[in-house]
């Protein structure tokens, strides 16, 4: 598809960050997201045929959401304006409307916005892009980390797909490094000291999926090395902990400081859940993004074990969003505190997704039985609805039905006296 000459991207120059500098123009240079992005799968035909669909890409960091919205304009030969949720407001998307209209007027040509981090942008501000999405000033692409059904409000989530992004596979990430390390253009190819296999290797775990992480390090190894020298295992440690320390700022690794708070607080271990806690408040951490993962955790894992710890969670969330920081740090110390050293019962979740499986996935889904359906009106006993059942209160010792035929044996919970089964109930 042909691009429209005066399309601007992302500067290039030898002033951008190696991880700019190296990503794509087209889809075959584009690794990663085989499903979305494959020959003639679905993102791939909707950005080649030029369709005006707006939508949302989820997924990690460093997964490619940022260099598959600029290809989506390219290709399209779109203006493309890109704003940052974090510091951007209402002022920034009237002023891009302002422009697209302008644009369309002039020169006949469409307008993507792209949003990323979208999920940071609050219901006010994303009402204020709806009007635009849905008359068709601009294609909205935004980008998040979190659940869109979470973090996006119905009406702007139902004028848009959500693609799902997947972190990049270790091969994918390894095909990246050495087409920066051999790119002599935008790439290290005249300044790249020798990699060894071993330091090449400890990128790609060290990455973790994040092609953004992945070529940072190998920047900044290659800064640190200089031409002719050699990087192996042991001198790369110490790069990426300064690495680590320079890119950080951006919140890159909020995902894995989660999870280990979470696996914690699952563990009992209320030492590690408070440094985890300690490390994500230090880095500027969104309090929601604390919260949900432990109002996760008392539901999930503590469960009936300790219902009165998701009652906590709760509080705990809404003191934080109440306080602010710094004062938010105490009551969610107090519920991390809580939860971790909580008795664990997963019963409730194991319940929940067996039915589901059932239902979803084994087919095992059936109508309400008759006796069961709503008789509250007046020809519900014409055809035979509430007949035979038989009011619980009135009949405390008399056996009912309630599951359907097919399914009368069927145990999803396990029996009271042993609630939570082999999975576990710790202490």
């Amino acid at each position: 598809m042909e691009l429209f000459p005066d399309y601007q991207d992302t500067p290039t120059g030898p002033q951008a960050p190696l991880a700019d500098r190296m990503r794509p123009e087209g889809f075959e240079g584009y690794l990663g997201q085989e499903h979305l992005v494959g020959e003639g799968r679905p993102l791939r035909r909707l950005i080649e045929k030029g369709a005006c669909v707006s939508f949302i890409l989820w997924g990690p960091p460093g997964s490619g959401k940022t260099t598959l919205a600029r290809l989506a304009a390219r290709l399209t030969g779109s203006a493309f304006h890109e704003i940052s949720a974090v510091g951007a407001g209402v002022a920034d998307i009237r002023k891009v409307i302002a422009q697209a209209k302008k644009t369309w007027s002039a020169e006949g040509r469409r307008t993507v916005l792209f949003i990323d981090e979208i999920h940071r942008f609050n219901k006010a501000q994303q009402d204020a892009v709806l009007p635009f999405v849905e008359d068709g000033t601009v294609r909205l692409i935004g980008s998040t980390a979190e659940n869109p059904a979470l973090e996006v409000i119905p009406a702007l989530r139902s004028r848009c797909q959500v693609f799902r992004l997947n972190g990049l596979s270790r091969e994918d990430l390894r095909k990246i490094l050495d087409r920066a390390i051999k790119d002599r253009e935008k790439g290290l190819g005249e300044v790249t000291p020798e990699f060894t296999e071993e330091a090449l290797e400890l990128i790609q775990s060290y990455s973790g999926g994040d092609a953004r992480r992945a070529l940072n390090v190998l920047e900044a190894a290659a800064l640190a090395g200089g031409a002719g020298g050699s990087i192996d295992r042991a001198s790369l440690l110490g790069i990426i902990e300064q690495a680590a320390v320079l890119y950080d700022k951006n919140a890159t690794e909020h995902y894995d400081h989660a999870s280990a708070f979470q696996k914690s607080l699952r563990g009992s271990d209320a030492d590690a859940a408070i440094y985890w806690l300690g490390k994500m408040i230090a880095g500027g951490e969104d309090p929601k993004f604390i919260t949900r993962r432990l109002l996760v955790t008392a539901a999930e894992d503590v469960g009936l074990a300790d219902p009165g710890a998701l009652g906590v969670a709760l509080a705990a969330a809404d003191a934080a969003d109440r306080l602010g920081w710094p004062e938010a740090r105490i009551p969610l110390a107090m519920a991390v505190i809580y939860v971790a050293r909580a008795p664990k019962d997963n019963s409730a979740i194991r319940a929940i997704d067996h039915a589901l499986d059932d239902i979803r996935h084994q087919g095992l889904s059936f109508p309400v039985p008759d006796h069961l359906k709503d008789s509250h009106y007046s020809d519900a006993k014409k055809y035979g609805y509430g007949v035979g059942y038989k009011y619980t209160h009135d009949h405390p010792d008399e056996a009912q039905v309630f599951l359907p035929p097919e399914l009368e044996s069927k145990r999803y919970v396990p029996p009271r006296e042993d609630n939570g089964g082999a999975a576990g109930k710790t202490k």
